[in-house]
C-alpha cells in the first residue's frame, strides 16, 4: 500500500471526535507530517484539553483558533499557517468541523437551517478559497503531473445522510438541516474538483461511517464504528487515491457512494 506522505496537513474541528482522531493518527505515522495544524474554536477551553495534551508531547502539532463560520477567523488562520510554512505550501486540508441539530422536518427553522448550512457547507467553501494559494504552492512544489493527497488535496467530511438517492438512516433521525447541508457539501466538492484540477489539487468528499462520537451517538444506541477504525480506514483510502478519484463521494473503506 502506498503511504500518505504529506509534509503539512490541516484539520478543522480537531479537538474531538474524528478531527482529533486524524491528529492522533498523523503523529503516529512512520513518516509523520512536519506540520500538523489542528484547529478548533476554543483551543484553550475544556473541550480542547485532550488536543492540548497531545500537542505538548508533539512539537509538530500547531493548534490554531478557527471558527469555520467566520470569514475573518478563516483569513487569520490562513495567514498564521502561511507564516509557519514559510515558503512551502499546504499539502492536505481536511474540512472536518461540522454540526447537527436533531430536528424533524416540521420543526426546522430558518435560524437552524442557516446555522447548520453556514458551518457544514459555507465553512468548507471559504476554507477552500482562503487556503487555495497554499494548496497551489504545495502542488507546484511536488514532482509528477498526477493528483494525490501527498501532493495537494481538499478532503471534505460529509455523510451518507446527505445522499439524495439513499437518504441513509432516515428512520433513525430526519435531521433535515444536516442532510441538506451535506448534500450541498457534496455538490461543493464536485465544483471544487472541477475548478481546482488545473491547479493540481485533488478534492474528495467522505462518509466516515456512522461513528461513535458526540455528534454520531444517539441516546442508548451505539454507532457501529469507532473513531480509530474510521480514521484508519480513511487514511488508507487517502494514501491510494489519484486523479481518477477526484470529485467522488467515498466511504471510509474506499467504496463509491451514490449521490
Amino acid at each position: 500500500m502506498a503511504e500518505l506522505r504529506a509534509r503539512s496537513v490541516l484539520v478543522t474541528g480537531a479537538n474531538r471526535g474524528i478531527g482529533l482522531g486524524f491528529v492522533q493518527h498523523f503523529v503516529k505515522m512512520p513518516n509523520p507530517p512536519q506540520w500538523i495544524f489542528a484547529t478548533c474554536r476554543d483551543p484553550k477551553g475544556q473541550r480542547a484539553q485532550e488536543l492540548q495534551n497531545l500537542a505538548s508531547k508533539h512539537p509538530n502539532i500547531i493548534i490554531i483558533p478557527l471558527e469555520v463560520a467566520n470569514p475573518t477567523s478563516i483569513k487569520a488562520a490562513a495567514a498564521k499557517v502561511g507564516e509557519h510554512l514559510g515558503g512551502s505550501g499546504l499539502n492536505l486540508l481536511i474540512n472536518n468541523a461540522g454540526m447537527a441539530k436533531p430536528k424533524m422536518l416540521d420543526d426546522e427553522t430558518l435560524e437552524d437551517m442557516t446555522e447548520v448550512y453556514t458551518t457544514n457547507t459555507i465553512g468548507p467553501l471559504l476554507m477552500g478559497q482562503a487556503f487555495l494559494p497554499l494548496l497551489k504552492k504545495a502542488a507546484q512544489g511536488s514532482p509528477g503531473s498526477g493528483l494525490s493527497c501527498s501532493k495537494a488535496a481538499i478532503v471534505n467530511m460529509s455523510s451518507y445522510a446527505g445522499s439524495i438517492e439513499d437518504v441513509y438512516v432516515w428512520e433513525f433521525g430526519q435531521v433535515v438541516s444536516y442532510r441538506c447541508s451535506k448534500a450541498a457539501l457534496n455538490m461543493l466538492t464536485k465544483c471544487q474538483s472541477l475548478a481546482y484540477k488545473e491547479h493540481g489539487i485533488l478534492c474528495v468528499t467522505f462518509h466516515p461511517g456512522w461513528v461513535q462520537t458526540d455528534m454520531g451517538g444517539g441516546g442508548s444506541f451505539k454507532p457501529p464504528l469507532t473513531v480509530d477504525d474510521s480514521v484508519q480506514g480513511m487514511l488508507k483510502v487517502l494514501s491510494s487515491i489519484s486523479e481518477k478519484d477526484t470529485g467522488t463521494f467515498l466511504d471510509w473503506e474506499g467504496k463509491i457512494l451514490p449521490w
